[in-house]
């Protein structure tokens, strides 16, 4: 379990710090109508992801016995987890005029979210794939993934509502840059990690 929860950390941070449309329209809501609009636009995530993490489940549930499968969604997952670690060490400060209309947070934060391809690419890839693994392990292993995932993915995205708003010069601070590249290198790590799961589902490499 407490693997998954540490997977769950990891991922949740880093798509929490890491710049993108959600994001970007927590710091515009924050610096147009203050902290509070933009905690509410990072708590977006609980609504709109739901459905995705019931439909992985259902899909990765449909193909268990199909090793070949799952070890080629694993190697896609690896393929997107590098490639997110390396747009994450790569990333520049988020600009803050993504949005300038008046303030229904809540309601853009799931428009946003919900048309946007990332949170569908990530669960029906990397995201089901660990669910799934979780989910052979025990219930609370499923628990604890997802808990600390979202706990993180969102705890992030608030606490950098609260620093946007208290101070602007947040995001172009040298501590902000490290945090990323930090993030970017343990993404990297995980998607060794999932490389070598989707070799031995595949029966390329040993257990």
């Amino acid at each position: 379990m407490t693997d998954y929860i540490s997977t769950g950390i990891i991922l949740g941070l880093s798509a929490g710090f890491a710049p993108g449309p959600l994001l970007t329209l927590v710091i515009s809501e924050t610096l147009q109508h203050g902290i509070k609009s933009g905690i509410r636009v990072a708590l977006s995530p609980i609504i709109t992801d739901l459905p995705i993490i019931l439909l992985s489940l259902f899909i990765l549930g449909q193909l268990a016995e199909f090793q070949n499968i799952l070890g080629i969604i694993s190697l896609i997952g690896g393929g997107v987890i590098l490639y997110m670690g390396y747009e994450t060490m790569t990333a520049r400060p988020p600009e803050s005029d993504y949005l300038t209309t008046a303030s229904k947070s809540l309601l853009k934060g799931i428009l946003v979210n919900a048309l946007s391809p990332h949170p569908y690419i990530f669960w029906l890839s990397v995201g089901g794939t660990l669910m799934n693994k979780a989910l052979n392990q025990g219930a609370e292993s499923l628990a604890g993934f997802v808990g600390s995932f979202y706990l993180l993915l969102v705890g992030s995205k608030i606490l950098i509502a609260i620093l946007v708003g208290r101070s602007r010069q947040f995001l172009t601070s040298r501590w902000y840059t490290y945090t990323l590249r930090a993030l970017g290198l343990a993404l990297c790590l995980l998607a060794l990690y999932l490389f070598h799961e989707g070799l031995v589902l595949l029966g390329v490499l040993g257990s």
